[in-house]
């Protein structure tokens, strides 16, 4: 999955937030068509306030590692927009403690997607949930509290999987982990009790809960059709052992 996400303001992302028990209008949601890896996004994740489990929205830095800097925080030299599924189980990795302790979900209106052959890019692509639906993707995050200003920041990453035979015209190599919304997944990937990943281990296989609609684009800044749009079907069988 590449660097690029659609987080503008539509009907479906505010029944998204109303899903997920958080008032659309009252959380910092980043209306903006073309965000980058490191900008800001909003996240959707689980704290404990006074002894009780509640739901809230924060800004992230698109960027789950931070170096500190005299003042505060800038992203790692390591890249980290994105966590691959396979390393979720490896100790010592940057995203399982974050997998087990700090799950999030990253709210959307579509993605972008480029496809390179020799590191040169061959086409880019959008994708964006149908009209009145958004997209959950699977996400991780960190608080960071910066031990001289006494700063907290906030950062998360996608969770990546395999490419969906679907989307391999599209992007070859990978796929986000788009969390499906018809079920109890939501509740129980934000449950920041929940520790045994075990249980979502059918979720890290591509999977496509929803359809989208795919154009190919000129480039992304300017994210001009040159193409039909394309319906990409969502999976007709379907299901998760959670």
């Amino acid at each position: 999955m590449c660097g690029r996400l659609n987080l503008n303001y539509s009907n479906g992302l505010e029944k998204l937030y109303q899903q997920l028990n958080i008032n659309f209008y009252a959380a910092p949601v980043i209306n903006q068509r073309f965000v980058r890896a490191t900008d800001q996004v909003s996240i959707v994740h689980e704290t404990v306030k006074d002894g009780t489990r509640q739901r809230c929205a924060e800004s992230a830095t698109w960027w789950l590692l931070l170096d500190k800097t005299d003042t505060g925080f800038k992203p790692s030299k390591y890249t980290s927009f994105n966590t691959r599924y396979d390393k979720l189980n490896t100790p010592r990795t940057a995203g399982f403690i974050p997998f087990r302790e700090s799950r999030c979900i990253i709210p959307a209106t579509g993605f972008g997607e480029t496809e390179f052959v020799n590191k040169k890019p061959i086409h880019y692509y959008d994708m964006t949930a149908m009209e009145g639906e958004a997209i959950a993707f699977g996400g991780l995050y960190r608080t960071w509290t910066h031990p001289q200003t006494g700063q907290t920041t906030t950062s998360c990453s996608v969770i990546t999987l395999p490419p969906h035979d679907n989307l391999k015209h599209i992007h070859s190599k990978a796929m986000p982990l788009i969390l499906p919304q018809n079920d109890n997944t939501i509740d129980l990937w934000l449950d920041s009790s929940f520790s045994n990943v075990e249980v979502f281990n059918d979720l890290l296989t591509p999977k496509l809960p929803q359809s989208l609609v795919a154009q190919q684009i000129d480039k992304p800044s300017l994210y001009k059709g040159i193409s039909s749009q394309q319906l990409i079907h969502q999976d007709t069988t379907l299901s998760y052992h959670l």
